[in-house]
């Protein structure tokens, strides 16, 4: 799948309609390499003896289409009756075809349907981040009162809910992940690095009494870290430099009691490597770095 992404990334380049096309090729891809494998293993297997079916109109020879053909219409349960099998032995062997076929049938659909549902669920959960705010220092800007930021606490419960259903769905079903949003506003790569800079915001540059309980931010920290665990050298590798540092300027400009950029660019260095994976997560996803001008205004361009 990962040599299917970049042949697909290397034809599309960044046209992201094309791009979203991705996921659904993969998966067809996918699905039509099992049954070339299923169909043909049953045609190697009823091709390995002589005189094993019986042409029931010409009453000649079989050949070797004539064989691909009678496990095609098996496999698929199609039931022609132009070729049958001789003896118990390739009775049975044309029983568990079909049976095979139809359990490979059963499976792919529920296999489809569980993948469809689960890009659903992404897309939901970028969704309910990108409601919160397209930026982690507008999003807490728009959070404030006056007792700091203990509204983001009940938002953070049910996207820590959201993100750790979708790091499950990755686990399950790998293919997930080459599904391309042509919107940000629609694209977990990017939402997870807005609320990963907006509990980093959160952690280390504001002051304790104001911010959201430490048990919530560091249970949605955590499912940030499972969820890049997940995706971690099969689909994304830390990137070879660090991203853009958040700035806490606009957020002082609102009135928010910050800790200094001397100690918020130390605390930024414990976790480089983390940014890093972020960093490669968004590369991977053919997007930019969500990053803000000094006045607060975003610069990404693909929303």
């Amino acid at each position: 799948m990962d040599a299917e992404w970049r042949v697909l990334r290397r034809v599309f380049g960044d046209r992201k309609q094309l791009l979203s096309l991705s996921g659904p090729i993969i998966l067809v891809t996918g699905l039509a390499l099992w049954i070339a494998l299923l169909w043909g293993g049953w045609t190697l297997l009823f091709a390995s003896a002589e005189n094993i079916l019986r042409d029931t109109r010409n009453g000649g020879p079989i050949s070797w289409s004539e064989r691909f053909y009678f496990i095609g219409y098996t496999v698929f349960t199609m039931g022609n009756g132009d070729f049958t099998p001789q003896g118990a032995r390739w009775q049975t062997a044309t029983a568990l075809a079909a049976g095979s076929g139809m359990l490979f049938v059963t499976l792919s659909v529920t296999y489809i349907l569980s993948v469809l549902d689960a890009v659903t669920q992404k897309r939901s959960f970028a969704s309910s981040v990108s409601g919160l705010g397209k930026q982690s220092s507008s999003i807490l800007e728009q959070s404030r009162d006056a007792e700091g930021f203990h509204g983001l606490e009940l938002p953070l419960n049910s996207i820590t809910t959201e993100l750790n259903t979708l790091t499950s769905n990755h686990k399950a079903y790998p293919v997930l992940h080459y599904f391309h949003s042509p919107k940000a506003k629609y694209a977990p790569a990017v939402s997870v690095v807005v609320l990963d800079e907006l509990l980093t915001i959160l952690r280390f540059g504001t002051s304790k009494q104001h911010r959201p309980a430490d048990t919530i931010i560091e249970g949605t920290r955590s499912s940030v870290q499972n969820y890049l665990e997940t995706l971690h050298g099969s689909f994304v590798t830390p990137a070879d430099c660090s991203p853009p540092s958040p700035g806490l300027q606009s957020l002082r400009e609102a009135g928010v009691t910050t800790v200094s950029d001397e100690e918020f660019a130390d605390s930024l260095a414990t976790v480089e490597e983390r940014r890093r994976q972020l960093l490669g997560l968004i590369e991977s996803d053919c997007r930019e770095w969500p990053n803000e001008s000094d006045d607060g205004a975003s610069t990404t361009s693909d929303e």
